[in-house]
């Protein structure tokens, strides 16, 4: 296996990773990991070979790899759930259930301009507040099956 393959199946394996976990939305889309992680492969060797330190090289795979996934909608969902319901539902049901709910908070994130940044910005409260009642009036209405 030559350095390009090994630097492809390495970028893979990171944004699966990071798909797996905070982006369920785009686990599956193999055409979106298949095309970040050829980039950011090509973007580190062609770094690499223009005598660039390895902390540099990185930063630059890093930055193509992971551009526009770094505010995750669904650890938002996640965050919320653990911390406004965690008392009334056992912690291995909390992730099971921040999945359940991530398609019905999905049109709230609809009102909000999301960058990555977003976590750190003043409507990031306001979004927070919304999904909380998004979340509690659908346990309201449906409670915790």
């Amino acid at each position: 296996m030559d350095i390009q393959q090994q630097d492809l199946s390495y970028f893979r394996l990171r944004l699966q990773e990071l798909l797996n976990n905070s982006f369920p939305e785009k686990e599956n889309n193999q055409k979106f990991i298949e095309q970040r992680s050829s980039w950011a492969s090509n973007a580190y060797e062609g770094a690499f070979l223009s005598g660039n330190p390895i902390e540099y090289c990185n930063d630059i795979a890093n930055n193509i790899l992971f551009e526009g996934l770094y505010f995750s909608r669904f650890d938002t969902v996640f965050q919320v759930v653990c911390n406004e319901f965690d008392t009334i539902m056992a912690d291995e049901e909390l992730r099971p259930f921040a999945l359940k709910m991530f398609p019905v908070c999905e049109p709230v994130f609809d009102g909000y301009e999301l960058t990555d940044d977003f976590a750190n910005r003043i409507e990031f409260e306001q979004l927070y507040t919304e999904l909380t009642g998004t979340i509690a009036i659908w346990i309201e209405e449906h409670g915790l099956q």
